[in-house]
C-alpha cells in the first residue's frame, strides 16, 4: 500500500467532515441553548488532525490502487465513528459512556438508526439535528461525496467508488468520469431530500422536524428527533408521504440519476430488480395488512393498511422508523419483518441487507438448477433483463450470500455469549448487521441501551460490516491483503 496516498486522502476526508460540524453550531446559536462548544471543539480537532495528516503528503500524486481504496474506505468509517462520537460525549444531558457514544455515532453514520439515547424530546436542538445529519451523510456515503472532490487533489476516485457502492456489479458507472457520477448522485440525493422536507413541512411538521425526518427517510437511517419515532406524527398523510419516499429511497440511485438526466421514468419498470422489489413490497403489504386486521390491532382496514405498509417498507429497506413498538405486535409480524430486513432494498440504494438483485439472482439460479434436473444437458443462461449474467457474478453472489448467513449466525452466537436470549440475540444481529436499527424482540425490543459494553462493541462491528458489505472490511483480516 502507498502510505502517502492513504495519509493524504484520510487527512483530506477528515477536514471535509469537520465542515459538517458547522450546521449544528448554527442550530445551537439559533435556539440559544449554549451547546455550540460541544461541536466547535471537535471541529477544531478534526480540522487540525486532518491538516497534519494531509499537509506533509499534499504533493504526492501517486494513483490510488484498489487495496488503498479498501483500506481507506474501512479505516475512514472506523476513525470517523470515533471522531463523530465526541459531541455525544461532551453533551452533559446524554450522560453517555465512551462505548455508547461510539455506538450512537456508528449507528448514525452507517445509517442503522439503532440508538442508546432516551428522552429525545428533552435534548438540545443541536444534538438532535446532529444525529439526523449523521444519518443523512452516511446514507449515500460521505466517501462518495469526497470522490467528487478528490480529482482536485490529483487522485482518481474509482477505487473508493468500487468499495463504497453496494451491489454485485461495482464496475458499472453512470457517467464516463467517476467525479461526474458522484456529483450526479448527490444532486439527486439532495433534490429528493428537499422534496421530502417540503412534503413534510406542508403537512404540518415544524421545519426542524421536517428536515430531521427527511434526513432519516432519504438515508434510510431511522434516527428521529422524537422518542415516538414516526408515531409522533401518526396521521395518514405523514405515513403515506414517509412510506412513498422510503419506497423511492430503496430503489437504485443510478436509476434516479438516469431519470434526472434523461427526464424519463419508463426505465424503472424495465429494470428487473425494481419489478421484484415492488412485487415483494406488494405481497408483504397484503400479509401485514391482513395480519393486523385479523388480530384487530387497528380498528379499521384502512389503518391496518397504512401502518402495515409504512412499518413494512421501513423495516424491509432497513430504515427503522416505526409508528409503535413492533415487538408488541403478534409474534408473526416481528419475525416476518426480520426476514424482510435481511432482503433489504435495491443495490445502489442507501438500504442495508443482502439486496434485492442478489436475491433475484439466487432465485434465478435456483430455478435454473431445477430445470437442469429435468434437462441435464441444457445450457440455460441467467439474464437480468436483456443482459446475460456471467457465472463469475453468480459465484460472487453465492459467496456473498453464504458469508452473510454465516456471519449472521456467528454474530448471533456472540451476542448469546454475552447473555442475550436467542431471539434477542437474533433480533440484535438483524438490527445491526442489516443496518435496520430496530430491536424487534427479546431484550432489545425497547431499545439497545440494555446491551452490555461487550455486546455494544460487537454491535458496532456488525454495523460496520453491514455498511461496508462484509468484504471491504473482512478483506483487511486476510494474509493476501497484506502480502500482495
Amino acid at each position: 500500500m502507498d502510505l502517502k496516498v492513504i495519509q493524504r486522502i484520510l487527512g483530506f476526508l477528515l477536514m471535509v467532515f469537520s465542515v459538517t460540524l458547522l450546521p449544528p453550531i448554527m442550530i445551537d446559536l439559533i435556539y440559544q441553548e449554549g451547546r455550540w462548544t460541544n461541536f466547535f471543539l471537535p471541529l477544531l480537532l478534526n480540522l487540525s488532525v486532518g491538516f497534519l495528516l494531509w499537509y506533509p503528503a499534499r504533493h504526492n500524486r501517486s494513483e490510488m490502487r484498489i487495496r488503498d481504496g479498501f483500506f481507506i474506505s474501512a479505516m475512514f468509517w472506523v476513525v470517523l465513528s470515533l471522531v463523530a462520537s465526541t459531541p455525544f460525549q461532551l453533551t452533559p444531558e446524554l450522560q453517555l459512556s465512551f462505548t455508547d457514544a461510539v455506538f450512537e455515532a456508528t449507528s448514525g453514520l452507517t445509517s442503522t438508526g439503532a440508538s442508546v439515547i432516551t428522552d429525545l424530546d428533552q435534548l438540545p436542538h443541536a444534538i438532535l439535528y446532529y444525529r439526523q445529519q449523521l444519518n443523512w451523510l452516511g446514507g449515500l456515503g460521505i466517501v462518495v461525496l469526497a470522490v467528487a472532490i478528490l480529482p482536485m487533489l490529483g487522485v482518481g476516485g474509482m477505487q473508493l467508488y468500487k468499495t463504497e457502492m453496494s451491489g454485485p456489479s461495482k464496475n458499472d458507472k453512470m457517467a464516463p468520469r467517476i467525479a461526474e457520477t458522484a456529483r450526479g448522485l448527490w444532486i439527486v440525493y439532495v433534490s429528493l431530500t428537499l422534496a421530502c422536507t417540503g412534503a413534510f413541512w406542508l403537512g404540518g411538521m415544524s421545519l426542524f422536524d421536517a428536515i430531521g425526518y427527511a434526513f432519516s427517510v432519504m438515508s434510510l437511517g431511522g434516527f428521529a428527533p422524537h422518542d415516538a419515532s414516526m408515531g409522533y406524527y401518526d396521521t395518514p398523510y405523514f405515513l403515506i408521504v414517509g412510506g412513498l419516499f422510503i419506497l423511492i429511497s430503496g430503489i437504485n440511485f443510478t436509476l434516479h440519476f438516469t431519470a434526472w438526466r434523461n427526464m424519463g421514468v419508463t426505465h424503472y419498470w424495465r429494470n428487473p430488480e425494481v419489478r421484484m422489489y415492488l412485487l415483494i413490497v406488494a405481497i408483504a403489504t397484503v400479509i401485514m395488512t391482513a395480519t393486523l386486521w385479523h388480530h384487530q390491532v387497528y380498528d379499521s382496514l384502512g389503518l391496518s393498511f397504512l401502518h402495515g405498509f409504512f412499518n413494512m417498507i421501513s423495516v424491509m429497506t432497513t430504515t427503522g422508523l416505526t409508528t409503535s413498538d413492533l415487538s408488541l405486535w403478534p409474534t408473526f409480524i416481528p419475525v416476518l419483518l426480520i426476514m424482510l430486513s435481511f432482503i433489504g432494498g435495491s443495490a445502489g440504494s442507501t438500504a442495508g441487507g443482502i439486496k434485492i438483485v442478489r436475491i433475484l439472482l439466487l432465485w434465478k439460479q435456483g430455478m435454473r438448477e431445477l430445470y437442469r434436473l429435468v434437462h441435464p444437458n441444457s445450457i440455460v443462461p441467467i439474464k437480468l433483463g436483456a443482459q446475460t449474467v456471467s457465472d463469475g457474478v453468480i459465484s460472487a453472489v453465492w459467496a456473498f450470500f453464504a458469508l452473510y448467513i454465516f456471519t449472521a449466525a456467528f454474530i448471533t452466537l456472540l451476542f448469546m455469549a454475552t447473555g442475550l436470549d436467542f431471539f434477542g440475540a437474533f433480533a440484535t444481529t438483524a438490527g445491526t448487521l442489516n443496518n435496520m436499527g430496530v430491536g424487534l424482540g427479546g431484550s432489545v425490543g425497547s431499545g439497545f441501551a440494555t446491551l452490555s459494553d461487550t455486546a455494544t462493541w460487537i454491535a458496532i462491528f456488525a454495523m460496520l460490516l453491514g455498511r461496508l458489505e462484509l468484504f471491504t472490511l473482512l478483506v483487511l483480516f486476510t494474509r493476501a491483503f497484506w502480502r500482495g
